[in-house]
């Protein structure tokens, strides 16, 4: 089993050039990279990966959003591949009045190449609501922020080529820049990458879509995916075979690599496919009002626990839970009875997809029976038959009926 850092340690060694060149397990890092602690150091205006793995060398795994980046920055900055590639244009910004959580920074990569990579979801409350804020909206501050991000790179470097990419709603924020952007800049994205990212309302793939940026995209999955398969996706997908299970594998760390590539998965798992699907009913059946209200509630309750990460909230849950409650008692009865209401159906979509699954897998399994049963009988037919004809061979002639 091995994953990117695993690779760097296989591979970090050799350039990027004609011999050995640039692939998706590479985006895969460089999305990552994104990721890193940037706001804990001084960042100047050339820093390097190199120079950027030294100043971030005595922090603690503590300070850093997954296990695996503290050896992963350790890694870029100890590989020759990586540690002299220019580094630019970091940017982080959260506001919470506008709830928006937005990052990204710029790699130099050779041969007059970009690498964009746009920060993730990290723990942050207020990050998490812009992303359910996408069930009822078209397009959130952050999807914006990266499109004028894009726009301010490609328009920066005028002479080079576009690599862009990103982890979780930084994949999504990746894929709404390209597509936004005019032609002139979409002319010059050689490939867009996408790391279990949600997808898009129909809204924005109708009003935006277009073969020229769908056809260089590429969604890679883990087949437990349950954050990349909410919304729709139009573009190619390839799902990665991941160690953990449910959630767990949206962990970038808990996917295999072999040599260049990603190792790939047959079929999205079984509990993945009933949460795309009562996730797709929900949105179909219910109004984005309704929606609204029914995030904005939830999100509501947990903002007035005064905790601003769900590692907040999970530490000081005895605290928060009476202030939460405190506050449901506060919200007007319409707003939730509404709230009632989506989330039983939302359990009932859930617990009619599981039914319709079971059923599914019974009549597969008797189509399955019948059919073996079928094929057992004619080899049973055509042995007896078989034998038939050599014993009525082996009979001497007067005694063979005619």
């Amino acid at each position: 089993m091995a994953n990117i850092n695993d690779y760097l340690l296989w591979r970090g060694d050799v350039p990027i050039n004609s011999n050995f060149p640039f692939n998706e397990v590479d985006s895969m890092i460089l999305a990552r990279f994104a990721y890193m602690i940037f706001s804990k150091i001084e960042m100047n205006p050339k820093e390097t990966i190199g120079s950027i793995s030294e100043k971030m060398k005595d922090f603690p795994n503590e300070e850093f959003l997954y296990n695996g980046d503290k050896e992963l920055i350790t890694n870029l900055g100890a590989s020759n591949r990586f540690k002299n590639l220019l580094v630019t244009d970091y940017v982080e910004n959260v506001d919470e009045e506008i709830e928006k959580q937005f990052g990204a920074i710029t790699v130099h990569l050779p041969h007059y190449e970009l690498y964009v990579s746009y920060l993730g979801t990290d723990f942050s409350i207020n990050g998490w609501k812009e992303d359910f804020n996408m069930a009822f909206m078209d397009n959130v501050p952050c999807q914006v922020s990266g499109k004028e991000y894009l726009e301010m790179i490609a328009n920066k470097y005028k002479f080079k080529k576009i690599r862009v990419g990103g982890h979780s709603k930084g994949g999504n924020v990746a894929i709404y820049s390209a597509i936004t952007v005019s032609h002139k800049i979409q002319n010059r994205i050689i490939k867009v990458y996408n790391y279990d990212g949600p997808g898009f309302s129909k809204n924005i793939i109708e009003k935006y879509e277009t073969d020229e940026i769908i056809n260089k995209t590429q969604t890679y999955m883990p087949q437990d995916s349950i954050i990349g398969r909410l919304l729709n996706h139009k573009e190619k997908m390839l799902i990665a075979y991941s160690t953990e299970k449910g959630i767990l594998q949206h962990d970038i760390f808990s996917w295999q690599v072999i040599k260049t590539d990603l190792e790939q998965s047959d079929n999205y798992t079984s509990s993945s496919e009933n949460i795309d699907q009562t996730i797709t009913n929900w949105l179909e059946n219910t109004t984005v009002e309704q929606r609204k209200v029914f995030v904005n509630v939830i999100f509501e309750l947990l903002f007035s626990t005064n905790a601003t990460t769900f590692m907040e909230l999970y530490k000081n849950f005895t605290t928060s839970l009476p202030l939460a409650l405190a506050k449901y008692k506060e919200i007007s009865p319409e707003d939730k009875k509404e709230v009632g209401e989506m989330a039983k159906q939302l359990i009932t979509y859930y617990v009619g997809t599981i039914k319709k699954q079971e059923i599914d897998k019974l009549n597969n399994m008797k189509t399955k029976y019948i059919s073996n049963t079928k094929n057992k009988m004619k080899e049973i037919n055509e042995k007896i038959m078989s034998k038939f004809k050599k014993d009525k061979k082996a009979l001497p002639e007067e005694n063979k009926k005619p």
